[in-house]
């Protein structure tokens, strides 16, 4: 299995393996910037991660990034963006309908990456005719999803700091309501979606705890008894971080009885 580094690029906390056998001189430390050839081709990144054995690699390591490596990355991203305020605007012009996320040239400018989002697939040649005026790049077309859209743009989450998806969320799986009705959280989609509009992904982590939790707790809807009344009734409302539930009886409503105070009634 080949040495490799972990690489991150700049649209994203992905982490990339990229195989660094073939440095001529010292490879890249922790934290420095490196050139790479990946499958788009010739790239900037910052090294994340010490070499370590990989079975599979998606590159390899071709130096360590010198400075005119890097002023040439800076002056290409600077022309991705003034090149993507003209595709945007010759897109709504032409009424192609779609959303331009971003531009990004490799550092031989031998590609152009453009990131869009559309519901359905928009004729491009328009925009991609637009582009060759400006590029000798070979520019490629990529549409991506709202979570891949956050992670591009970089996005703040409800919590207040930089959403899982732009900051350090390495795979995007799959978000369930389920989870949701689990947390005893609002069903209303402004209190349980992300910036991308989907479910918050922070819900798949937090669900593994509430489930234990709610082990604990009679099911919801059920019916119960309190041991120190006696009186039974439904179910109706549940907190499991303090471990109570909310009691619905013939005489009243019982608030937080605590769980080892419920059981289920028995049968006659």
């Amino acid at each position: 299995m080949p040495d490799c580094i972990g690489v991150r690029f700049d649209n994203g906390p992905k982490v990339h393996w990229m195989e660094a056998t073939g440095v001529a001189d010292a490879v890249p430390p922790v934290g420095a910037r490196c050139v790479v050839r990946s499958r788009r081709g010739v790239e900037v990144g910052t090294v994340r991660t010490e070499p370590r054995a990989r079975e599979r690699a998606a590159g390899e390591v071709l130096r360590a990034a010198h400075d005119e490596d890097l002023a040439k990355a800076q002056r290409l991203a600077q022309k991705a963006e003034d090149l993507t305020w003209l595709v945007r605007a010759r897109a709504r012009q032409e009424g192609v309908r779609l959303k331009i996320v971003s531009l990004e040239f490799t550092l031989d400018e031998a590609a152009l990456v453009v990131h869009y989002t559309a519901e359905k697939h928009p004729a491009l040649r328009t925009l991609t005719q637009e582009l060759a005026r400006h590029t000798s790049a070979r520019v490629e077309f990529v549409n991506v999803g709202p979570r891949d859209e956050s992670r591009i743009l970089g996005t703040l989450g409800a919590c207040g700091t930089g959403s899982c998806s732009s900051t350090w969320m390495q795979s995007f799986n799959s978000v369930s309501i389920r989870m949701a009705r689990d947390q005893q959280l609002p069903l209303n989609p402004e209190k349980i979606s992300g910036p991308c509009g989907r479910l918050m992904c922070c819900l798949q982590f937090e669900h593994p705890t509430y489930k234990e939790l709610l082990g604990r707790l009679p099911k919801r809807g059920g019916k119960a008894c309190h041991t120190e009344t006696g009186a039974c009734g439904k179910v109706v409302k549940l907190d499991p971080l303090r471990g109570t539930a909310d009691l619905k009886t013939a005489d009243g409503y019982l608030e937080g009885v605590p769980a080892e105070q419920l059981e289920r009634p028995h049968k006659r």
